[in-house]
C-alpha cells in the first residue's frame, strides 16, 4: 500500500500515528507530496480527484480518502487491539472525540492557507478569528473531558494529539495551554508515545 501525504499535515499525521500504532509500517509506502489548494499536485489527483490529502492506494491500484476512512479500512488489516471501538458507547465516544480534533485540523490549516497562500490584501480577518473561534471553543470542550482522556490510545485520542500538535507547530504564539491545564498535562504525556513523537511534523520542516 503507498500513502500520499505531506508530513506537515496533521490529517496525515493522524494517519500515520495509526499506522505506527496497528504495526503496520512496513506494510504502507509513504510518498511525499506537495500541493495547496491552488496548485495541485498530478500524482495525488490520480489517487484522489479531489486533490486532498491523505490518500491512500491499496494493493489493488484503487485508493481510498479521506483519514477518518482510511483509518477505519486499514483498522480492519492488523492483528492488535482496535482503534475503534467495534459498537456500543465506546465507538460513539471515539468517533466524537476525532470529529471534534478533526475539526480544530480543519479550522487550523484553512487559517494557514489564508494566511500563507492567499494574497495579503485579499486576507479575510473576520474568517480567521472565526475559524479561531471555532478551536478555542474545541480546546475549551476538551478541558472538560480532559481527566477522562487518559487509560487508551484509540483514533480519538489520535486525533486530538495530533490536532494540539499542529496547534504548537503552526499557532504556538496564541498559547493553547493557557487555562487549559488538565488538556496539557494529558498532552504531555500523550506527545510521548512513540507514534505522535515519531511523527512530529516539526521533524519534518525544513
Amino acid at each position: 500500500m503507498k500513502l500520499f501525504g505531506s508530513p506537515l499535515s496533521p490529517f496525515v499525521r493522524k494517519v500515520r500515528a495509526a499506522i505506527h500504532e496497528m504495526g503496520l509500517d512496513s506494510r504502507i509506502a509513504f510518498t511525499a507530496v506537495t500541493m495547496t489548494p491552488v496548485a495541485p499536485d498530478a500524482v495525488l489527483n490520480r489517487a484522489n480527484p479531489l486533490g486532498k490529502i491523505p490518500a491512500l492506494e491499496l494493493d489493488d491500484g484503487s485508493s481510498l480518502y479521506d483519514s477518518p476512512v482510511i483509518c477505519e479500512y486499514l483498522d480492519g488489516v492488523h492483528d492488535r487491539p482496535r482503534l475503534l471501538p467495534p459498537a456500543g458507547p465506546a465507538r460513539w465516544q471515539a468517533l466524537r472525540r476525532q470529529a471534534l480534533a478533526d475539526g480544530i485540523m480543519d479550522a487550523g490549516v484553512l487559517v494557514r492557507y489564508e494566511i500563507a497562500v492567499r494574497p495579503e490584501a485579499l486576507r479575510w480577518d473576520d474568517w480567521i478569528a472565526a475559524q479561531k473561534g471555532k478551536i478555542a471553543r474545541a480546546l475549551d470542550s476538551l478541558e472538560a473531558e480532559a481527566g477522562a482522556l487518559g487509560g487508551g490510545f484509540d483514533i480519538g485520542r489520535i486525533a486530538i494529539a495530533c490536532a494540539l500538535g499542529y496547534l504548537d507547530f503552526r499557532f504556538a504564539a496564541d498559547r493553547w495551554r493557557d487555562r487549559r491545564p488538565a488538556l496539557a498535562a494529558w498532552f504531555e504525556t500523550a506527545a510521548k508515545r512513540p507514534s505522535i513523537s515519531s511523527t512530529a511534523p516539526e521533524l519534518a520542516a525544513t
